[in-house]
This record gives structure tokens, sequence and C-alpha cells, in this order.
């Protein structure tokens, strides 16, 4: 860890790294540059394995000519139905040499909406992880014609199957290494014939409203964005990253493996969602790349852990983060540190700082990053008392990742920082629309031409549905999405964002909808934080039978109130909640209430709540 006060050791980098005009040929220059070299690891039964630049290189060759062999032709389209693992990268790189267009699907993802993607895609080689997977393609594939084959990855519990459209990830290597022993040249020649301008993957948006938008990326937009990432926040080999949000979102995609990719940052994959805080501290990665959702269970953990603390120690991470917030705020003002405060941040951080990092697993990092959705400024706030400067990107599937970003230097919680070098950022006048042009930028929706001429004027600038302001330094700020904002029934405008970022914050609530649009007050839908709120119960003697119970047990009604309460004082009495609901189902990435990147749907929760939602108004 860097000085805190000195933030200029986190610099942009502007040289090319590695070059290479399309990922595959970016991929394969990696490899011949950096061979022996670390470039994954992954934990399996307890033990991490290291992946070397030229070991993932033969296992991507052989992958590649297993496609050829079997008829795989250019801008033939694969899809990745797959958790986050290393066999993900492997045949996304795969596709992509063989100059085919590579597509993720979530592995949360019902057969219905797989089949959707893949049918829309035109997809013809389908690799899944597991079993679990395969039953999905298998319920589909009927309704799929073009549809030649299944690669599966993991073959546990399937030694006996038979069905010869299914093979197995060994056996589809085993195929391109006799394709490749009799075809030597054919998949570089293959790699040498793939355009700049072709496209090379699909990311289909979550489809909170109609199905969902596959948006198409073309191996130039990739590469001028992965360049790009360097000039606002840089990696280099040395780097420890993590990878373990879902591939086949935009976040990771870019952010981790075309990334990493790039600058020979390692890239080390968790061995299952559940598993992150434990990996985390394992790997203690270097740079770190999360949702908000994952930063507020870090902070909610070290806040239930303090009351379990002894007063001394209690008393010891008061006054530290104290002094950490102390030192937090002349940083992000601009000022200078005096010698005294650098004297008692150095006792803070030997008396309780360095131990909460080291807690989360975030005592090597030299930043943080986070993006994806609004995050709460306190908490922003609090990473960088604890030692650790974070740094809020704004972006989304059709910008190609990150859009703007807080400069080291300069941190501003709240604010999504100035336009990123690389691409031009403007607010509509009238709207406050952000609207965002450059190369970066999505060729479009597939087989959508009309919803792409909704999205991209003709001026070429793209029209992103969240509403901002700018400051006079050309810092962006996100109020809301456009569809959003609520107009109460005395005709006065509501960001709901704000208030639900603060609720957010609370360890006992993990998300919230804010309802109110042409209403006299505004509510609140709330999701308690299971784990919290269950220990709440236990350490007060709260009786509950189940997840349903614990939410109508009136210590914890009272204790939501208690939250509710704590944050209205925060905001003018018309942006003040009146009334709540807890949820009494446990939502997880499979249930339709929750996008894959676990953010409640406002509209389909607003609709499948309506009952609810008016006994709150009568």
């Amino acid at each position: 860890m860097g000085n805190l006060w000195n933030l200029d050791h986190i610099q942009p980098e502007t040289r090319v790294i590695l070059e290479g005009d399309t990922i595959p040929a970016m991929f394969w220059n990696g490899v011949a540059r950096r061979g022996p070299k670390v470039w994954m690891r992954q934990k399996a039964l307890g033990i991490w394995r290291s992946w070397s630049w030229a070991q993932t290189g033969a296992a991507v060759q052989e992958i590649a000519g297993g496609l050829l062999a079997l008829g795989f032709a250019p801008r033939d389209t694969a899809s990745i139905l797959s958790n986050t693992v290393i066999e993900w990268v492997l045949a996304d790189l795969a596709v992509l040499s063989c100059g085919g267009v590579s597509n993720g699907i979530y592995p949360t993802d019902a057969a219905s909406q797989a089949h959707y993607l893949c049918e829309d895609s035109r997809t013809s080689i389908l690799f899944v992880e597991d079993d679990e997977q395969l039953d999905k393609a298998l319920e589909m594939r009927a309704r799929l014609p073009q549809l030649r084959k299944i690669v599966v990855f993991d073959m546990e519990g399937l030694r006996d199957l038979d069905e010869p459209d299914v093979i197995s990830l060994a056996e589809l290597r085993r195929l391109g290494r006799e394709y490749n022993a009799a075809h030597p040249d054919a998949v570089m020649q293959r790699v040498q014939q793939v355009k700049p301008a072709e496209l090379a993957i699909l990311v289909y948006t979550s489809g909170t409203t109609g199905k969902p938008k596959g948006a198409m990326h073309s191996h130039q937009g990739l590469v001028y964005t992965v360049r790009g990432y360097n000039t606002l926040i840089s990696r280099s080999d040395a780097d420890e990253c993590m990878c373990f949000l879902p591939l086949c979102h935009i976040a990771e995609r870019l952010g981790g493996e075309y990334f990493s990719l790039y600058t020979g940052a390692r890239l080390n994959f968790v061995e299952n969602p559940e598993t992150v805080p434990e990996n985390v501290r394992e790997i203690s990665p270097t740079v770190f790349t999360a949702v908000p959702r994952v930063w507020e269970k870090f902070y909610s953990g070290v806040m239930i852990g303090l009351k379990e603390a002894s007063g001394i120690q209690q008393a010891a991470y008061a006054w530290s983060i104290g002094v950490g917030t102390q030192i937090a705020d002349k940083v992000m003002a601009g000022q200078p540190v005096d010698g005294l405060l650098k004297f008692k941040y150095a006792l803070a951080n030997w008396m309780a700082l360095a131990n909460v990092r080291k807690l989360i697993g975030i005592d090597r990092a030299r930043f943080l990053v986070t993006g994806a959705a609004p995050i709460s400024p306190e908490l922003v706030k609090w990473y960088l008392a604890l030692g650790v400067p974070m740094l809020e990107v704004w972006g989304m599937t059709e910008t190609c990742g990150a859009a703007t970003g807080i400069p080291a230097n300069r941190i501003k919680p709240g604010s999504i920082g100035p336009a990123a070098g690389y691409n031009e950022v403007k607010l509509a006048p009238g709207t406050g629309e952000i609207l965002v042009r450059g190369p970066n930028v999505f060729m479009g929706y597939l087989n959508q031409p009309e919803k792409t001429a909704e999205t991209i004027d003709a001026d070429g600038w793209l029209h992103t549905g969240d509403v901002g302001t700018v400051d006079d330094e050309g810092f962006f700020r996100i109020t809301d999405r456009m569809k959003d904002i609520i107009i109460t029934a005395g005709g006065k405008n509501v960001t709901p964002s704000e208030f639900e970022n603060e609720l957010k914050f609370s360890p006992y609530i993990t998300d919230a909808v804010v309802i109110g649009d042409k209403r006299a007050y505004l509510t609140a839908i709330v999701m308690i934080d299971q784990e919290n709120v269950e220990k709440f119960a236990q350490d007060s003697d709260v009786p509950f039978s189940n997840y349903a119970s614990l939410t109508r047990a009136p210590e914890v009604q009272a204790l939501i109130q208690a939250e509710i309460d704590r944050i209205n004082r925060k905001f003018a009495r018309v942006e003040q909640v009146k009334k709540f609901f807890l949820l009494d189902t446990q939502l997880s990435a499979e249930d339709e209430e929750l996008t894959p990147t676990m953010k409640l749907k406002r509209k389909l929760v607003q609709q499948k709540y309506a009952p609810q939602i008016e006994a709150m108004y009568t």
C-alpha cells in the first residue's frame, strides 16, 4: 500500500503494451512474448493450479483445431453457458482464433432464456460447464436446428452419457490435436484472416424490459477499449487480479479477461461465487474490481464483527477510522497532510486499519474499482479511510464498459469522474441524459436495427438512458435512470437511487426499491441481508423458523424502521420514506426479480408486489 496522502503512484499508462489489432492477434502475441510466465490460476480440490501463457496457448490451439474439425466457419457463432472458470476463457479465445463470434450466456438463465439467446445469435456450437447446464442444452436442442455440437467442460457424473451431439472438452481437444497435426497452419491462418472491423463478441443486455438485446462489439472496438482502460486505471504484469464476476457480463469480459490479456496481469479464478470472501483473502489482489454488492458485503462483515469485539478493540477501531477519515477528507480536498496526522495514521494503521484490510483481503491492493451500479459515497469514503483508494467507473454494455472514471489523484465520492480520454461524454440539452461517443461504442443490436437507431443518433451519440449533472471540473454525476425518476403527486422530482444507496450502506439491507411516482409520499420495498439479520435475531433472542418468519418478526421490522429513520434525517421531508415492507422470499440470481448482477429489477418488482405497495398507500 502506498502513501494514502500521495496517490501519484497510480499513473495512467499510454504506451501500447501488446501489439495486435484483433483479440486473437493480441493473444497470440502475448503467448509468444510471455510464454513461461503465469497468466491464470484456478483452485480445484483445495490446490491452486497455474496456467502459463504457453499452456494456455496450447489448450486454445487444440480447442480451435477441434472447432475447425467440426466445420466451424468464420463468422459462425459459439455460445458459452458456464460459470466463471478458466475453460470459459479457453473456449472464448479459441472461438475468436477461428474467426468466429463468441457469445456468453448467464449460468443462472433458464433453458427458455438460453434458447432465445442461442436462436437469436444462430449458435452452432454450445459450450456448457457441467451436467446441470447440459440438461438445459438438451432440453432446447430440438428447437435449435442450427446447433451442431454441445461441448461439456466438466464430465463428472456424465461418464455413461451416450449422446452423439455431445462431446467433452477433452475429446474436442483430442480432435484438435489430430486436426492440427494434419493441418499445422490452419488455426494461425484463421487468426490472420480476422479483420479488425468484424464482429467479435455478443453481450446480451439483461432485458429488464422486453427481450434481451445482443450488443455487438467488433475486434477493433475491444482492442481500442482495453488499450484505453490502461490510460484510466493502469495495470501491469506484476498485478494480481481476481476473476469472479460473470464472464458473459461486459465488466469481467473487458475489465477481467481482455484487460489482463493485454497487460499480462495475473487472473485468479475463485472456486465459486460463495467462496469469494475466503478466496480474496488467499489471493490478496493488488487490483480489485467488483460491483457495489461485494463492497457492501465486506463492510457489513466488518461492522457485524465489531459488535462481537471487546470494548478495547472497538475503541481502537473507532479512533483509527477517525484518523483515516481525517486523512481521507484532506486527500479528497486536495490538501496536504501534516506530519502529526501522518504519525497518527501510522499508529492507526498498526492498531486497527491494517488488520481490517487483511480481514477483507485488500491488504496488498493498490486501488479498488467499483462499477455496474451506483454506490454510496459514504462507502467509498470508508474504504479510503481504511487506506485504499476506491475509484468509481461508469459505463454500460453498449460503451464496452467504462466510459468515465475517477482519477486516483482527485477522488470525489458520489461522482463517476470525467470522460475517459478515449471517448466523449456530454449531457443532452433539456433532458440532462448522458450521451457517449467514441470508437468504444458498440456496433448496434443484433437483428434489431430499429432499437439500434433509437439508441445511437445520426451524429453517433449513444443515448445511455442515465440522467446526470456535470460540475465545473468536468466530473459527471448520475442522478438516476431517465425512466426511474419519481414525480410525486405534489409535482416534486425525486431521484430514488440516492435514498436506495443510503439504505444499501446499512449492514442489514441488501437492496431496496423506492416507490412514489404520482403518489402522495414515498415508500420502499426492502430486501434484508439474511446473514446479518439472522445474527441480530439470534443475539436478541428473536424467535424465527425460516426466512419469511424472520422478515415478519416485530423486532426485525423495528430494526429496519430504525435504519430508515436514520436515513430520513439526511433528506428533505418530501424525499423521506414513510412506509416500507420487507420481501419475505430470499432471492438469488435465478429469480426473475434480480438481474444477473444481483440488482432488483424496479419495474418487475413494482408489478409483482403491487398489492403490498397499494397496502402502504391505503
